[in-house]
C-alpha cells in the first residue's frame, strides 16, 4: 500500500477520498490550514466508519502560505490536490479566488515534484471545461475548456480553468517526470458528512427547508461524490490516466426543478416543503435588481451545459451512480444528521 497525500482534508470531497484511502488500505496525510480542526475531522471520518488509527496524520498548510507544503509531501508517493476556495457567493474582487486557487495549486505541484511523488492527481472543474461559450447542444468533453474571458463567466470558474492551465504548464515545463491527473466534477452531491456543507448540499437544504418559493430555470450536472472520490483513486494508480483529464458525471444536466421532483417524490413527508413550481424567468431578473444571488443566475437562466462521463467510463471503468440517487442521498444525510430546519 502507497503513502497519499490529501489536501483539504476537512472538506466535502477531500473527507471522501480519504476514507477511500483508508478503506483501500493506504497510510494517508491530510493538510488542514489549523491543526486546531484534526480532532473535528478524525470524528467526521469514524462516524462515517472509517478505521483511521495512526494510518491517518495532519499537517499543517495554507494555499496562500509556502511554510508546511514540502514536510506533508516529504515521502509520499502520490498526491491528491483537493483543496481550493469555492465561497457560498462571489467576491467582489475576483483575485480572492484566483490567487488561492493558481497559486495554491502551484505549491502542491513543487512539494510533490520535489518529495519525488509519482503522480499528483488535481481536483479541477467542469467550470474549468464548459463556461464561457452560451448554449451548446452537444455535451462537453475533455478537450474543451471554459473561456475564462467568456460571457457570464464568474470569478470562481475563472479560478479555476486557471489554477488548471497553470497545473499542466507546470507538468510541462517543471515537472521533472511527475505524472498528473485531473478530475473534472460538476455539481457535486451526495451524503454530507457533518455540518460543513458544500454549495451543492446547501442547495438541497434550502429546497427541503421550503426556503425557495419556486425554482429558477437554472441547469446543473450531478455527480456523487463518493463516484468523485473513486474517480480520484482510478486516476492514482491506472497507468492510462497519466497526463488526462476526466469528467466525472452521472448524466445530461438537471433542472432545479427536476431536483425538487425527484426529492418531493423520494424522501416522501420530510419534503413536504420543496417548490413545486418553477419560476417564470422575468420574476428572477425583477429579483436581481436588489438581490445578489439571483442577479448572479440571470446569465445562466435556460443555458443546459451537459457533460459526456464517456471517457471516464471508457479508460478507467469508472460507473457512477445515478442523478437521482446522488440528489436523494445529499436529502438523506442533512435530515440524519439533524441538519434541516439548522
Amino acid at each position: 500500500m502507497s503513502k497519499v497525500l490529501v489536501t483539504g482534508g476537512s472538506g466535502f470531497v477531500g473527507s471522501h477520498v480519504i476514507l477511500q484511502l483508508l478503506a483501500a488500505g493506504h497510510e494517508v496525510r491530510t493538510t488542514v490550514r489549523s491543526l486546531s480542526r484534526e480532532a473535528e475531522v478524525r470524528t467526521t471520518l469514524a462516524a462515517a466508519g472509517a478505521d483511521a488509527g495512526d494510518r491517518l496524520s495532519f499537517f499543517a498548510a495554507d494555499l496562500e502560505k509556502d511554510d508546511g507544503w514540502g514536510e506533508a509531501a516529504a515521502g509520499c508517493d502520490y498526491v491528491h490536490h483537493v483543496a481550493s476556495p469555492f465561497p457560498p457567493a462571489q467576491p467582489k474582487d475576483e483575485d480572492e479566488l484566483i490567487r488561492p486557487a493558481r497559486e495554491g495549486t502551484l505549491r502542491v505541484l513543487r512539494a510533490a515534484r520535489d518529495a519525488g511523488v509519482k503522480r499528483i492527481v488535481v481536483t479541477s472543474s467542469f467550470a474549468a471545461v464548459g463556461y464561457g461559450h452560451g448554449q451548446r447542444d452537444t455535451p462537453y468533453t475533455e478537450a474543451d475548456w471554459t473561456d475564462p474571458d467568456g460571457p457570464a463567466v464568474q470569478p470562481y470558474m475563472k479560478s479555476k480553468t486557471l489554477a488548471e492551465r497553470a497545473a499542466w504548464d507546470f507538468i510541462a515545463c517543471e515537472g521533472n517526470g511527475m505524472e498528473l491527473a485531473v478530475v473534472n466534477p460538476v455539481g457535486i452531491f451526495g451524503p454530507a458528512l457533518n455540518g460543513d456543507l458544500s454549495t451543492s448540499i446547501f442547495l438541497v437544504k434550502t429546497m427541503i427547508e421550503g426556503k425557495m418559493p419556486g425554482t429558477p430555470r437554472l441547469y446543473l450536472g450531478v455527480v456523487d461524490v463518493r463516484d468523485v472520490a473513486d474517480l480520484h483513486l482510478r486516476a492514482m494508480t491506472d497507468p492510462a490516466a497519466a497526463g488526462e483529464r476526466f469528467l466525472a458525471v452521472a448524466g445530461e444536466a438537471m433542472s432545479f426543478h427536476q431536483m425538487a421532483m425527484v426529492l418531493r417524490e423520494r424522501l416522501g413527508p420530510a419534503a413536504a416543503k420543496v417548490p413545486k413550481r418553477q419560476l417564470p424567468d422575468w420574476l428572477i431578473r425583477l429579483l436581481a435588481i436588489f438581490n445578489p444571488l439571483a442577479r448572479e443566475a440571470v446569465p445562466r437562466l435556460g443555458i443546459k451545459a451537459s457533460a459526456s462521463n464517456e471517457k471516464a467510463r471508457r479508460v478507467l471503468g469508472w460507473t457512477p451512480r445515478s442523478r437521482e440517487d446522488a440528489i436523494v442521498a445529499s436529502g438523506e444525510s442533512l435530515i440524519a444528521l439533524g441538519l434541516i430546519g439548522r
